[in-house]
């Protein structure tokens, strides 16, 4: 019963190690930052050697006041559709790291959905054909490195996700977890393989991808994860945000999670993966005996939109949502600063603010940020539904949770219940949840039975006024959408 799990959460700023206890509770933790560079418009790089190094700082960190040998197993929570090009003999980097933010293949996606292509990209691999994903970065990356692609069918080059690249660095495998290859429009949703005219469409040689693996594994031992003994397994991998809801014990029916952040995610498993859901991709949530499909959106600015407000007004994020008044006063804000992400899909919008007027202050137009944050989820929320899922209570989790107002406005648009939880490191956790299950030291009913902190939210509002309010929001996005498309009829 002194046996520990450590889960390490490799994030966009930082790479957190936590250790968990069988008991669920969190024991220790530790975080070290990484940085992130860019270096172009729509560039996002990062060092791959630097992130290898704050795993291995971190761990040590953690272990600082505790035995090793208590610890049973490892996890590992990743952030997604990054992609790294490495030398399979050396183990060395081949450039950066790109990730998820990075859209430098955004002209390859664009040409590619010019030729037609989007409908079967979509068809099989349950996303919309997007710069975000990882397959026009493994190509921006074999163009730089591979233009023949010479080396990498001769399989002396390695192409992986960022938790690809940490179980090569732990355990020396060419590893991928089955919910991290969804988000790189490389699978086959379906038979989860790497499907032939995908990689032909990308240009990406087979032979240098790694081998799908499910979520609990096999993966590798720690054979280079000091202070950590070589016979460590690692026995759990997930994706962050899929890592935040299977540690919600998200595979209960009618839930759906909500990360908050400098964006959002919004996911859900569904007992419908065949469903076309316009405006939400299909992914792989985990795998364990067998795949448990979600739908998810990603929205582009959440936290994003006050830290615009913040410095417009010379203020913290953290003061404009406290300055926040009881109504916007008209004023709707629509913030696609970087255009707009799920249910939409439109990258050529941009920020709007439509009902401003003379007597518009800081007040309302921080209540107005709110309000935008939470109907842009409300936007998926209402669009995974479409597949049939009936959804009740949102399990919402980040830093902007804290915020009261934000949550019970969540409530009140979406009439649902809000469950915020009061655990910080969630997607850890769910790292933690995952190698326990791998390692044989839980079962799902164990993890279902786990304590699950959480403030509370009921809806306050009435229907009619919900419906105002989504009827607002959405004529200020119509109208931006206009804006950004003037010849388009209608």
């Amino acid at each position: 019963m002194d046996a520990l799990l450590l889960a390490v959460d490799q994030g966009t700023s930082a790479t957190k190690a936590v250790l968990v206890g069988l008991d669920g509770e969190v024991r220790a933790r530790a975080s070290v930052a990484v940085a992130q560079a860019f270096p172009r418009p729509g560039w996002a790089e990062q060092d791959a050697l630097e992130i290898w190094g704050s795993v291995q700082e971190s761990v040590r960190a953690v272990l600082v006041d505790v035995d090793p040998a208590r610890v049973a197993a490892v996890g590992l929570s990743t952030q997604r559709e990054s992609m790294l090009l490495w030398d399979r003999a050396t183990g060395e980097p081949l450039g950066p790291m790109l990730g998820w933010q990075d859209t430098r293949g955004a002209a390859l996606c664009q040409r590619l959905r010019t030729e037609g292509h989007a409908d079967r990209v979509r068809d099989l691999t349950g996303l919309p054909l997007d710069a975000m994903f990882s397959a026009s970065k493994a190509t921006a990356l074999l163009d730089a490195s591979d233009p023949d692609r010479r080396r990498s069918r001769a399989g002396e080059l390695c192409l992986g996700t960022i938790d690809s690249w940490l179980l090569w660095r732990i355990g020396g495998e060419h590893l991928i977890e089955a919910g991290n290859a969804s988000r790189t429009q490389l699978l086959d949703l379906t038979t989860r393989t790497w499907d032939p005219w995908l990689l032909e469409l990308f240009e990406v040689p087979v032979e240098a991808l790694p081998r799908v693996v499910a979520s609990t594994g096999p993966y590798v031992r720690c054979a280079d994860l000091a202070p950590l003994g070589p016979d460590v397994p690692v026995t759990g991998v997930l994706g962050d945000s899929h890592a935040a809801l299977f540690a919600h014990a998200g595979w209960r029916p009618g839930q759906v999670k909500v990360t908050y952040g400098t964006g959002s995610s919004v996911m859900t498993v569904t007992q419908r993966p065949d469903a076309d859901v316009a405006g939400v991709a299909r992914t792989i949530a985990w795998e364990l005996d067998t795949p448990a499909y979600g739908l998810e959106g990603n929205i582009r600015s959440s936290g994003a939109t006050l830290t615009w407000l913040g410095a417009l007004f010379g203020r913290t994020p953290g003061e404009v949502a406290a300055a926040a008044g009881p109504t916007s006063d008209g004023a709707v804000l629509v913030p696609a600063f970087t255009g707009l992400g799920a249910p939409w899909w439109d990258d050529s919008v941009r920020a709007t603010i439509t009902g401003v007027s003379a007597g518009t202050r800081l007040e309302h137009l921080a209540r107005a940020g709110l309000e935008a944050i939470a109907s842009q989820i409300e936007d998926v929320i209402a669009a995974a539904e479409e597949a049939g899922d009936a959804i009740g209570t949102i399990l919402a989790d980040g830093g902007p949770t804290t915020n009261a107002t934000l949550m019970q406005l969540q409530a009140d648009t979406s009439g649902r219940a809000v469950a915020a939880s009061a655990v910080a490191e969630l997607s850890a956790l769910g790292a933690a949840h995952v190698a326990g299950l791998g390692a044989g030291l839980w079962s799902l009913a164990d993890l279902e039975a786990l304590p699950r902190p959480h403030t509370a939210y009921e809806p306050r509002s009435t229907p009619p006024e919900r419906d105002a309010r989504r009827q607002a929001w959405h004529a200020a996005v119509r109208s931006a959408i206009a804006a950004a498309h003037p010849t388009d009829a209608g």
